[in-house]
C-alpha cells in the first residue's frame, strides 16, 4: 500500500525520481572519474556542481549548466510551467538551482500555462537545438529523460504535460485543479503547503489519492504558504530537485 509523505521525502522516493530522470547517486573516485552528472549525495537543497546560465527567448527561457557536457555527460530536461500571471523570471532562483544540478530547464514564457501547450513545445525546441551542430546543446541533451515541473497553475500544467509520451515524470508544486491524473501513467510527486490558502492541501491530497494507478508521493510542508515556498523553492527546493 502506498504511503503519503508529510514534512519529508523518504529515500526510496528520491531514488525512484532520480532514476526516472537518469540522475546518478553514486559516490567515490570511480563515479567522479566517469561520465555523468556529478553526485551530490542527498544534498539536493544546496547549489549543485554546475554554474547556471540563462537564455531568454521569445517563447521559452532556458536555464542550463554553463559547462554543458564538460565530462561527456548528457543533461536531462525539465519543462517548466509558471503560476498564474507570472513569467519564468519570477522563479529564476529555483530554475537556476535546477540548472546547477545538471538539468536543462525549458521554461514556458506564458502566464497561463495550465494546458501545457507551450511547455510541451519546449521539448520540440530543445530537441531541435540538440540536433543542430551550430548549437551549444548539440549532442549534450538527454531526451530520453524529461520531467515536467511547475507551480500553482503550472503545477497543474506539469500533470497535463505528462500526457505527452516523451515526459517521464511530473513534479506538481501546489498544483491547481484543472487536470486529470487519470490520463497519465508517469510517476508524480505532489507538493502541498500546510498554510496554503490558495491551493488548499486537501485539493493536492485529493489529486494524490486519485493517482492510485501510478507511482506517486505526497509531501505537505509544515507552515508553508502558497508563495513562501514557490519563488525560490524554499524548503520544497530539495524535494523537487530530487
Amino acid at each position: 500500500m502506498r504511503k503519503s509523505l508529510k514534512h519529508f521525502v523518504n529515500a526510496a522516493a528520491a531514488v525512484a525520481l532520480c532514476a526516472t530522470l537518469g540522475l546518478t547517486g553514486a559516490t567515490g573516485t570511480a563515479a567522479a572519474d566517469a561520465p555523468g552528472i556529478p553526485s551530490v549525495g542527498h544534498d539536493w537543497a544546496s547549489a549543485g556542481p554546475y554554474t547556471p546560465k540563462v537564455s531568454i527567448g521569445l517563447v521559452h527561457t532556458l536555464y542550463y549548466p554553463r559547462q554543458l557536457g564538460a565530462r561527456g555527460e548528457k543533461h536531462p530536461v525539465v519543462i517548466w510551467g509558471n503560476g498564474t500571471g507570472v513569467l519564468p523570471g519570477a522563479y529564476t532562483s529555483l530554475l537556476r538551482h535546477y540548472a546547477s544540478h545538471g538539468f536543462i530547464v525549458v521554461a514556458a514564457n506564458t502566464p497561463a500555462s495550465n494546458f501545457a501547450i507551450t511547455m510541451r513545445s519546449g521539448i520540440d525546441l530543445i530537441a531541435d537545438k540538440a540536433a543542430s551542430p551550430s548549437s551549444v546543446f548539440y549532442g549534450k541533451v538527454d531526451l530520453e529523460h524529461i520531467g515536467a515541473v511547475g507551480h500553482s497553475q503550472g503545477g497543474s500544467a506539469a500533470i497535463n504535460a505528462a500526457i505527452d509520451d516523451r515526459v517521464d515524470t511530473a513534479v506538481a508544486i501546489q498544483p491547481g485543479p484543472l487536470n486529470d491524473v487519470d490520463l497519465i501513467d508517469e510517476p508524480v510527486l505532489y507538493l502541498a503547503g500546510q498554510a496554503d490558502a490558495i491551493v488548499w492541501p486537501a485539493i493536492v491530497r485529493a489529486m494524490y489519492e486519485d493517482a492510485d494507478h501510478v507511482p506517486a508521493e505526497y509531501l505537505e510542508l509544515r507552515g508553508a504558504t502558497h508563495f513562501g515556498t514557490a519563488i525560490t523553492g524554499g524548503d520544497m527546493r530539495g524535494p523537487s530537485t530530487a
